[in-house]
């Protein structure tokens, strides 16, 4: 079992590097110092995450009977999101550190034992300055802390209210020290020891008006920028229940952006303020919740194999009581090993009948599903495979990404970067290469091939280079097959004297090998193995 916090930020850094070279993604608003949290996908990023996003609802809309595709709106009534929770509840309790001005969760500072000292103010009998506020310092003295320390810190804190700058806070003079000591305390912050505020709530939403006459003060014309998929499909369960006729179990899958006022965003995409989910909604009798969600598990972990994410770098928390959102009775955390740690990629939880109640409920209306055979009602539970999207195509990236040493004995160094992309995630399944630019023999039948490839699959045609230094570019973005057409290919006579007209060479990204392939079987050779 890996060590959730082992890390590799010269990794991530690399990744990161490379995915803003190549145009996998960009910073946000980055023309303008960047909008924190928020991110613009490339060429690359943007084939990336749309060949994820066309995969999975391949596997799991298009190739099962069982489940229906929707896509809801983005603005959201706020009497869904009541009757949900989340006004009103879908908030954090947060700290500010008084010295450093960083926020942090109130529930997830670690509890420290140590020596508090107290100060009631500040002054510099020079200028006359002086300043009232009480503010005090935990030091622990198992690692060497001293009054020196919590001093120096709180001097630090009184000089931000110098109208002088000038003034260097070591000649400020503090008032009022005395001491307590502490036990299990979490009202310091652990990076410097400063004194945090008292906790408050964070709303988690983005919130926003409707209409463009909208007053202010009009509670009515208040929305909400979804904070989830999952609700958008609660509140249409009955609408899709009636117009395609289907019967328990039954699923309703979306794919679809989510926004939630991060804190703190960070790990490069991992946590952002904009997110898109795929998200399916199972919805089954009471009695198959608990295996369905079992079985929901193993699905979603083949899928990660399927894309290329192995077994081994996944771990499945199996989250215990107390720790579960209050109304599910099982929740998996499919977790995955990036460089910063071990972190979630999906959840599959079993959410009961929660949510469907709480709609009926606050709404009046009748959603109960009636059984034909048994002649039932009642309201479905429900399972819940939540995977994210953002999260995964980072996942794929780390995975992918390979720096292999292809130095040979007493040669010059040489590494070559490759992405190792499944051929069926890839951005580009196929570069078209002629050997040669300056030939238009050679160029007229490579474009002959990029013609009779590109309406079925995301080619790229290169002629720039040596044709070593081309595929070296390939490998570095991903792309599984490199296509060269040479001399051979316009009838010119092979290595051992074979006819190799109207064939070309496929060289293998993963191998490097290369085999000879007709130009008239390339279409369906290559839809096999990118499917």
């Amino acid at each position: 079992m890996a060590q959730r916090e082992n890390t590799d930020p010269q990794k991530m850094e690399k990744i990161v590097s490379l995915c803003k070279s190549k145009g996998f993604i960009y910073q946000s608003a980055e023309l303008y110092g960047g909008l924190n949290g928020c991110w613009d996908y490339g060429p690359l990023g943007a084939e990336l995450k749309r060949n994820l996003k066309e995969y999975w609802w391949r596997k799991n809309v298009q190739e099962r009977d069982d489940i229906l595709g929707m896509d809801g709106s983005i603005l959201t009534h706020q009497a869904v999101l009541t009757a949900s929770g989340h006004v009103g509840g879908f908030s954090d309790p947060m700290c500010d550190c008084l010295l450093s001005k960083a926020r942090l969760r109130a529930d997830q500072i670690e509890p420290q034992t140590g020596t508090a000292y107290h100060y009631t103010g500040a002054s510099h009998s020079e200028s006359g300055w002086s300043v009232e506020k009480p503010f005090s310092v935990l030091i622990d003295p198992s690692a060497n802390q001293d009054e020196n320390k919590a001093r120096k810190t709180a001097k630090q804190y009184y000089a931000q209210f110098l109208s002088d700058k000038q003034i260097a806070p070591k000649k400020l003079e503090l008032a009022g020290e005395t001491t307590t000591e502490e036990v299990d305390t979490t009202q310091y912050n652990p990076e410097n020891g400063s004194l945090l505020t008292e906790p408050r709530e964070f709303n988690l939403m983005f919130q926003t008006k409707m209409g463009a006459s909208s007053d202010d003060n009009d509670p009515n014309a208040v929305a909400y920028l979804r904070p989830e998929t999952a609700q958008t499909i609660f509140v249409q369960y009955k609408n899709v229940l009636d117009s395609s006729r289907v019967k328990l179990p039954f699923g309703i899958a979306q794919i679809g952006k989510a926004f939630r006022n991060e804190i703190n965003p960070r790990n490069f995409t991992f946590r952002s303020r904009e997110f898109e989910q795929m998200e399916i909604e199972f919805f089954c009798r009471p009695e198959d919740g608990l295996r369905l969600t079992d079985e929901w598990l193993e699905a979603r972990l083949s899928f990660y194999e399927e894309i290329g994410i192995p077994r081994t770098k996944l771990h499945i928390l199996d989250v215990p009581d107390g720790e579960r959102a209050h109304y599910s009775a099982k929740t998996y955390d499919i977790e995955y090993e990036f460089p910063f740690g071990i972190q979630e990629l999906e959840g599959v939880a079993y959410r009961g009948a929660y949510d469907l109640t709480k709609h009926q409920d606050h709404s009046g209306k009748n959603i109960e599903y009636f059984d034909e055979e048994t002649k039932e009602r009642f309201i479905p539970h429900v399972v819940e495979p939540s995977a994210g999207c953002d999260r995964t195509v980072l996942a794929l990236l780390c995975e992918s990404y390979e720096v292999e040493d292809l130095t040979k004995e007493g040669g010059k160094k040489d590494e070559r970067t490759v992405m190792r992309f499944k051929p069926c995630i890839a951005p580009i399944k196929a570069a078209i290469l002629p050997l040669l630019k300056n030939k238009p023999e050679l160029v007229a039948k490579a474009k002959e091939v990029q013609h009779l490839l590109q309406p079925f699959m995301n080619v790229f045609y290169d002629e720039a280079a040596a044709i070593g230094r081309r595929y070296r570019r390939q490998d570095e973005i991903g792309t599984p097959f490199c296509i060269a057409i040479d001399f051979e290919t316009l009838g010119e006579e092979g290595p051992n004297g074979e006819d190799l007209t109207d064939t070309v060479t496929i060289r293998h990204r993963d191998s490097m090998e290369q085999e000879r392939v007709a130009i008239k079987d390339l279409l369906p050779w290559l839809l096999e193995r990118i499917r």
